[in-house]
């Protein structure tokens, strides 16, 4: 697959499986492949999420941070490991684990989240991942993640 910074909703789509009302990333911005990734979530005031979270406070499940982050981690991944687009059908990317998950500041209507991963471990089924997401530069979470491919 071509690529052309930024990659757009089109050519997320093609790279992860995820759709709506769960694909969770909007733009990839930076991107150095088995090295780094910078993503971009724009939460508005619509999303599914905020009617029930909560409606007179509606803040971003944290859970939901945390898997827009690992989406933006897959990207590098999957871009990282080509053969990994080939298997689209049993290609799903799995959580295999999360360590030290931390929330600074809650994610509310109006915020861009910026999403930075570093990988601490690659290789062609499992990645680890440092993980940021920030607001503003303010950190808004953070995690290890690793997931498996396929």
């Amino acid at each position: 697959m071509p690529m052309h910074l930024p990659l757009t909703y089109e050519d997320i789509i093609k790279i992860l499986p995820h759709r709506y009302p769960f694909l969770l990333v909007d733009r990839i911005i930076e991107l150095e492949l088995n090295k780094r990734v910078v993503g971009i979530k724009n939460v508005t005031a619509n999303e599914p999420f905020f009617q029930g979270h909560f409606p007179e406070n509606p803040i971003m499940p944290g859970v939901l941070i945390i898997e827009a982050m690992a989406q933006v981690g897959g990207i590098l991944a999957r871009l990282s490991v080509p053969a990994t687009l080939e298997r689209k059908a049993s290609g799903s990317i799995l959580f295999v684990s999360m360590d030290g998950v931390k929330f600074r500041r809650p994610v509310m209507p109006g915020d861009q989240i910026r999403f930075e991963l570093l990988p601490l471990r690659t290789g062609s089924r499992i990645w680890k991942m440092a993980g940021k997401a920030s607001v503003e530069g303010e950190v808004a979470a953070e995690a290890i993640l690793v997931a498996t491919i396929g």
